[in-house]
């Protein structure tokens, strides 16, 4: 398991190959509950790369942010295509390069969305310059919320390496 120390590195330079690219990003980010963005801001320079973010913990706040209802009732709040239409969102509201989406459940069933939540199964996905991609992850069980959180924010931050 990577370590918070690690992972904070590894987006510090994520932060500093973003403003080397002059590439720009948002998040909208549910099961991650705002980390990613928190750890884009841990650098200094970061406010030339993150145009924005969004916390939408809840359904209604993801449609408020422009998830169409109908995606989330015909795939549920945790899937990749919901995942996909938070990146979308959230890149087209700041236009941003680049949008991530997560959802997803960390230890325990979501009260509010019961039959379609699995502990451990995230959801996510990346839009970069009109394409986007969708993944699902098993997490493993972590020691507390923050290493959920943090685990969840290295395998994106796996992915997006790739694509940018």
């Amino acid at each position: 398991m990577t370590t918070e120390n690690e992972i904070r590195e590894r987006y510090r330079l994520l932060t500093k190959k973003l403003i080397e690219k002059k590439l720009t990003i948002t998040t909208m980010e549910s099961a991650t509950g705002g980390q990613i963005a928190s750890l884009i801001t841990d650098t200094e320079g970061s406010s030339s790369v993150l145009k924005g973010a969004f916390v939408t913990y809840c359904n209604e706040a993801k449609i408020m942010q422009g998830v169409p209802a109908e995606t989330i009732e015909h795939y549920s709040v945790y899937s990749k295509e919901t995942a996909a239409a938070m990146a979308e969102a959230c890149a087209k509201t700041y236009t941003a390069d680049i949008g991530i989406g997560v959802t997803g459940t960390m230890g325990n069933i979501d009260p509010a969305n019961p039959e379609s939540s699995v502990p451990g199964k995230l959801y996510f996905a990346i839009y970069f310059k009109g394409e986007t991609k969708s993944f699902c992850t098993e997490l493993s069980p972590a020691p507390s919320r923050l290493m959920y959180k943090l685990t969840a924010a290295d395998r994106i931050l796996d992915e997006l390496l790739k694509i940018i």
